[in-house]
Protein backbone atom coordinates (compact mmCIF):
# COMPACT_ATOMS: atom_id res chain seq x y z
CA UNK A 1 0.00 0.00 0.00
CA UNK A 2 1.28 3.55 -0.37
CA UNK A 3 3.19 5.22 2.57
CA UNK A 4 0.92 8.61 1.01
CA UNK A 5 -2.71 9.02 1.10
CA UNK A 6 -4.60 12.48 -0.19
CA UNK A 7 -8.21 13.44 1.38
CA UNK A 8 -10.18 14.75 -1.46
CA UNK A 9 -13.30 15.48 -2.68
CA UNK A 10 -14.69 14.96 -6.69
CA UNK A 11 -15.28 18.92 -7.10
CA UNK A 12 -11.83 20.01 -5.75
CA UNK A 13 -9.46 21.59 -8.82
CA UNK A 14 -6.53 21.31 -6.46
CA UNK A 15 -6.76 18.03 -5.34
CA UNK A 16 -6.89 16.77 -9.50
CA UNK A 17 -3.60 18.99 -9.91
CA UNK A 18 -2.05 17.67 -6.38
CA UNK A 19 -2.85 13.77 -7.98
CA UNK A 20 -1.65 14.72 -10.94
CA UNK A 21 1.86 16.37 -9.54
CA UNK A 22 2.65 12.56 -7.90
CA UNK A 23 1.47 10.83 -10.58
CA UNK A 24 4.27 13.18 -12.89
CA UNK A 25 7.31 12.69 -9.30
CA UNK A 26 6.06 9.24 -9.43
CA UNK A 27 4.92 9.21 -6.35
CA UNK A 28 2.34 5.90 -5.83
CA UNK A 29 -0.75 7.31 -3.53
CA UNK A 30 -4.22 6.04 -2.05
CA UNK A 31 -7.02 8.78 -2.15
CA UNK A 32 -10.16 8.63 -0.28
CA UNK A 33 -12.37 10.85 -1.64
CA UNK A 34 -14.63 12.77 0.69
CA UNK A 35 -18.07 13.08 -0.79
CA UNK A 36 -17.78 9.49 -1.54
CA UNK A 37 -16.84 7.70 1.74
CA UNK A 38 -18.59 9.81 4.24
CA UNK A 39 -17.52 7.57 7.28
CA UNK A 40 -13.62 8.92 7.16
CA UNK A 41 -14.34 12.34 8.15
CA UNK A 42 -13.99 11.10 11.85
CA UNK A 43 -10.57 9.86 10.76
CA UNK A 44 -9.72 12.97 8.12
CA UNK A 45 -10.53 15.35 11.16
CA UNK A 46 -8.42 13.37 13.64
CA UNK A 47 -5.51 13.24 11.39
CA UNK A 48 -5.56 16.95 10.10
CA UNK A 49 -6.26 18.42 13.37
CA UNK A 50 -10.18 19.83 12.30
CA UNK A 51 -9.30 20.55 8.40
CA UNK A 52 -11.88 21.24 6.85
CA UNK A 53 -10.22 21.74 3.23
CA UNK A 54 -8.84 19.45 1.06
CA UNK A 55 -6.75 18.31 -0.09
CA UNK A 56 -4.60 17.01 2.67
CA UNK A 57 -1.64 14.86 2.39
CA UNK A 58 -0.69 12.16 4.87
CA UNK A 59 2.28 10.50 4.69
CA UNK A 60 3.50 6.86 6.82
CA UNK A 61 0.16 8.58 9.11
CA UNK A 62 1.37 11.65 10.02
CA UNK A 63 -0.28 15.07 8.43
CA UNK A 64 1.89 17.17 6.31
CA UNK A 65 -0.77 19.71 5.26
CA UNK A 66 -2.07 20.26 1.72
CA UNK A 67 -0.52 21.25 -1.93
CA UNK A 68 1.74 24.05 -0.83
CA UNK A 69 3.08 21.69 1.65
CA UNK A 70 3.47 18.79 -0.29
CA UNK A 71 4.86 21.06 -2.85
CA UNK A 72 7.86 22.71 -0.78
CA UNK A 73 8.60 19.16 0.46
CA UNK A 74 8.93 18.03 -3.20
CA UNK A 75 11.59 20.99 -4.11
CA UNK A 76 13.48 20.34 -0.66
CA UNK A 77 14.22 16.75 -2.12
CA UNK A 78 12.18 15.49 1.14
CA UNK A 79 9.98 12.73 -1.07
CA UNK A 80 12.70 11.02 -2.71
CA UNK A 81 11.83 8.11 -0.87
CA UNK A 82 8.05 7.99 -1.66
CA UNK A 83 8.60 8.21 -5.19
CA UNK A 84 8.58 4.70 -7.52
CA UNK A 85 12.17 3.62 -9.08
CA UNK A 86 12.30 3.28 -13.00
Amino acid sequence: MPRLTIYSTGSCPVCEQTKKLLTKWRIPYHEIRLDLEPSEHRRFAELTEGARMVPQIIIDDQWIGGFTELTEMHMEDQLDDLMEQP
